[in-house]
Parts: structure tokens; sequence; C-alpha cells
């Protein structure tokens, strides 16, 4: 089918792990959902499942007539791209664990070590899937858009390649990724977390950002068993989710603005599962950003056009590039990763 291979990205969640097998004209070869391990604070259990994830995408591949050309494995928490190492991940337990190591001995093992192995953080990936990665998020068993105002029309989507934007996915925590003129903003690993900045004032003084504002926080605080369920509960007039549901669009709206004024954003994508409520959530929330942003020059704030698919998207595209890196050993010369398609 094609000569450089699928290539398979994996975006590891707090609670679920999203796998994308996308052939190189953009077609999803494959898609899955499974549970994130527990209890692996030296992330062994998560470098067995990579490995029987790449066993099975290379057997996928062959079956559609390629090759696994490379994997693409994101992570959530405080990431050393460069070290191949989890700095810290709170909803994980992972501290200074050497990740992309662990996940390297597993697919040597497992007989999946002739593909090249990219390393990133969660968020970052799925920033550059919003800026980069051409067309919406339409694919099988994708997310269904549910805010009117998701990216999707050609010039937004050129112009989130230009000046400050940034990505707010709310899920079972809260982190941000800065892209600034086509380019996401690393910061040695440390930049975007702001669900770990802690609330100092008022009623929620104490606890951490997303101790509130996350799709995780929603359901704890609702007795909800998810942030769907809470969701629902909210729409039939239960007081303790509505509660919930406001207290987070209330503390998420502070974080949004401080980053607008800081960044100078004039886009702001929210994602995650959180997001898929739409106008539920992104009516008050345009609202209270607004409110807090008297003087300053006000945001476009709409809905990840791939939904929480947008880390595994982006897996995909580091995994392109790394191929394309390796392909180049031994130049100095930076890879750019190219614009991707992705269809059904």
């Amino acid at each position: 089918m094609t000569a450089n291979g699928a290539a398979l990205g994996i975006d590891v969640g707090g609670t679920s792990i999203k796998v994308r097998l996308v052939a190189d004209d953009g077609r999803v070869l494959e898609e899955q959902r499974v549970p994130t391990p527990r209890e692996d604070p030296q992330a062994t259990a998560l470098a067995e499942l990579v490995a029987t994830l790449g066993q099975r995408a290379r057997t996928v591949a062959r079956r559609r007539g390629t090759e696994l050309g490379a994997i693409g494995l994101v992570v959530p928490g405080v990431v050393d791209e460069d070290a191949g190492r989890s700095v810290l991940s709170v909803n994980l337990g992972w501290r200074d664990v050497p990740v992309r190591a662990r996940v390297d001995d597993a697919l040597r093992a497992a007989g999946v070590d002739a593909v090249p192995l990219a390393f990133g953080h969660d968020v970052r990936a799925g920033a550059l899937a919003e800026v980069r990665a051409a067309g919406p998020g339409a694919v099988p068993g994708g997310p269904i858009a549910t805010d009117t105002d998701t990216v999707t029309d050609t010039d937004t989507i050129a112009a989130l390649g230009r000046g400050t934007v940034a990505f707010v996915p709310v899920g079972t925590g809260l982190a941000s990724a800065l892209v600034v003129d086509g380019r996401v903003v690393p910061g040695g690993g440390w930049a975007g977390e702001v669900g770990q900045v802690r609330i100092r004032d008022g009623a929620h003084a104490g606890l951490r950002v997303e101790e509130v504002a996350s799709a995780g926080a929603v359901a704890r605080r609702s007795g909800a068993p998810s942030a769907h369920d809470a969701m629902l509960r909210v729409l039939d007039g239960d007081p303790v989710a509505r509660r919930a549901w406001d207290d987070c669009v209330d503390v998420l709206a502070d974080t949004l603005a401080w980053l607008t004024a800081v960044a100078g954003c004039h886009t702001l994508i929210v994602g995650g599962g959180l997001a898929q409520s739409g106008p539920l959530l992104f009516d008050p929330l345009r609202a209270a950003v607004a409110d807090r942003l008297a003087g300053v020059r006000l945001p476009e704030l709409v809905g990840a056009r791939h939904g929480d698919a947008a880390g595994a998207i982006g897996a995909v595209l580091l995994a392109r590039q790394a191929r394309a890196g390796s392909a180049q050993a031994g130049s100095a010369r930076a890879v750019s990763v190219p614009d991707v398609a992705v269809t059904a």
C-alpha cells in the first residue's frame, strides 16, 4: 500500500488509552480504547501493553498490505521528551520514570523493535494535532461534534498557525499547551501545567485547579460515575451536579483568562471529554471568560475539532516525524512534521 508504513499513535490518559493506526494516506486502519494500567508506578505494565498493541498493529498493517512504520507514545504530566522520562504524573503515580526506555525494552522483547519510537507529552501532541492535522476528526468511532463552533473551516485552521493559540483539554485532569506561530512551546517539559496550581482563596482554597476544573472533578464532586453522567444530572436539575458544574466553569474561566492575558492568545481550543457537552459548557464559559477580560482582546473560544482523539492523532504525527528522522539518520537538519489528512 505505502512505502513508509503505517503509524501507530498511543495516547495514555488517566483512565483510558486511545490507540489509532493510520496509513500514510490518512486512512484510519484501526482504533481502540483500553484501560490504563493501575498501580503501575514504574510503567512496567504500560510498557508490556504498548508492546502488545505494537504487535497487533503490525498484524493489522500487514493484513492491509503495508507494514508498521513507527510508533508514537504520549503520556500526561510533566514530561522530558529529550530524556524520555516522565518527571511527574500525578494521575498515574509516576515520578522520574524512564518510560521510553521501559517501552523500548518491552518492544524489543516482543520483537517489535525495528520501528522508531517517538515519545512525548499528551497535551502538546494534542495541540500539534489541532493546529497541523488537516481535516476535522470525522473518523470511524470518532467524537460527535456537539458545539457548533468547533474549528473546521480552512481559513480558521490556517489562522491557528499564526500568533498564539492555547489548547486546553478538560479530561481526567487539566493541562494546557501553547502554540506560537505553529510551534508548540515545551518549556523544558514544565509548560502548561495549569491544573497543578493551588487555589489560594475562596470556597476552593487549598485545592489544585484540576481538583475543581476537570471532567474527573465534576464527576467526583457530583457523585456521578462519569462526567457524562454528571452532565445528564445537570440537565435533570440535580443541585449537587449543577454546583459542581458551575464551580468547574468558574475556575476554568479564571485559568483561561490568565492564559489569554499572559500569552496574548487569539484562540482558546477546549478539548477533552467535558468539551463534548457542547453549549452546556461553552455558553457559560465564554461569558465568564469575557467577564474576566475587560480591556483585553477577547479570544475565540472553540471546541477541539478532533475531540478527545487529539492526543492520539498528535502521537501519529510524532511517529511520522520519528520515522522521517530515522530515514535521515546522521543528518543534523531538523525534520518537520507534515500536515496529515485523517479521514474515514
